[in-house]
């Protein structure tokens, strides 16, 4: 079982936003000294929820921060930017960082960002299989050309070439987040493992898991592909003598970030909106996930593994929102947690 941290560099409540990247980029730091296994970024355009603007550029500064982290991105968004644009930092920091560096893309959603960037509402609402496809293409192939419905351009050659890399794989992996059963689809019939968010819970997951491998077969995906593909669940953990007391940290400080966070989402067409109420969303992470003490978190970890299959995992740690209590959630996961998993 591989347990890394997720980062959203979340704004709270009378924080500043240099103060929330400090404590993502000191939190990842605490991870590889206390044996986690990844880091996984966030990245959010315009809105405190999380205020990295670029999960590969912040993975960038990880990467040379740090020499056994795997760093991933959750995800870059991949309907604002070029997907060759994107396939080139990927394979520039697969290769400089011996092979450190997961790619995970998503469509996003229908937010004003597609009106900032250019791109449009037609990225997000059918574009990204295109896009996704011209990624993957450039991750894996030594030259590349388009003739699709948004991107056109004469064959040119891969460079740097992600395949040259000193590694077991001839490229970056690339990780799809994946939230319908068209996503999975789309995920599996290209044999990419999927990332799951922390919004559902086991049940659905697993569910998720056996769509993706049927789909997979369907597709004719090699069987040890199936098997072995490196699906990752995103969740929350927060540590404490007494589940009483890891729930009260939570719910505390989670629903005046998610307000502020989840509220400042503009859509790009005006489309209504359905918004959560952060209490009880807040109140449902803590039950779906690793919330209390350490032996109660190991087996709920445990648990969720057995019966999805994923063997990863990515859990936010920054909710209580303040950089001390953040480092020794940290601390105590990778001391008094792993230990139980391994």
């Amino acid at each position: 079982m591989r347990v890394g941290s997720f980062v959203l560099a979340a704004q709270f409540p009378g924080q500043g936003q240099g103060e929330a990247l400090h404590r993502a980029v000191r939190s990842a730091e605490v991870a590889e000294e206390s044996g986690l296994d990844s880091v996984w970024l966030a990245e959010h355009h315009f809105v405190p929820y999380g205020t990295c603007p670029s999960a590969v550029t912040l993975a960038a500064l990880l990467l040379g921060r740090t020499r056994r982290l795997r760093v991933g991105t959750a995800v870059s968004v991949l309907p604002t930017v070029h997907p060759v644009a994107l396939g080139e930092q990927a394979a520039l920091l697969h290769l400089t960082s011996g092979g450190r560096f997961s790619l995970g893309v998503g469509r996003g959603g229908p937010w004003v960002d597609l009106e900032v960037f250019g791109s449009g509402l037609e990225a997000y609402e059918s574009g990204f299989p295109e896009s996704l496809d011209l990624l993957v293409r450039w991750l894996r192939e030594p030259s590349v050309g388009a003739d699709g419905e948004r991107f056109r351009f004469r064959e040119v050659p891969v460079v740097p070439r992600p395949s040259e890399a000193l590694t077991d794989v001839a490229g970056p992996e690339v990780v799809v987040a994946c939230t319908s059963p068209a996503s999975v689809r789309l995920a599996a019939e290209r044999g990419l493992p999927m990332l799951l968010g922390m919004h559902v819970g086991d049940e659905e997951k697993a569910e998720m898991v056996a769509l993706w491998r049927q789909h997979a077969r369907t597709a004719g995906r090699p069987a040890a592909e199936i098997r072995g593909a490196g699906h990752v669940s995103a969740g929350v953990c927060q540590i404490a003598d007494r589940r009483a007391d890891a729930v009260e940290t939570l719910v505390k400080a989670m629903p005046g970030w998610l307000k502020q966070g989840l509220d400042a989402h503009v859509t790009v067409d005006g489309r209504a909106r359905g918004m959560r109420d952060p209490v009880a969303y807040t109140e449902l992470l803590c039950g779906l996930h690793p919330v209390g003490t350490p032996r109660l978190c190991a087996d709920r970890l445990a648990a969720t593994s057995e019966r999805t299959g994923i063997s990863r995992f990515a859990l936010l740690v920054e909710g209580s929102g303040d950089l001390a209590a953040t480092e020794e959630n940290v601390r105590r996961l990778g001391s008094e947690v792993l230990p139980h998993l391994r």
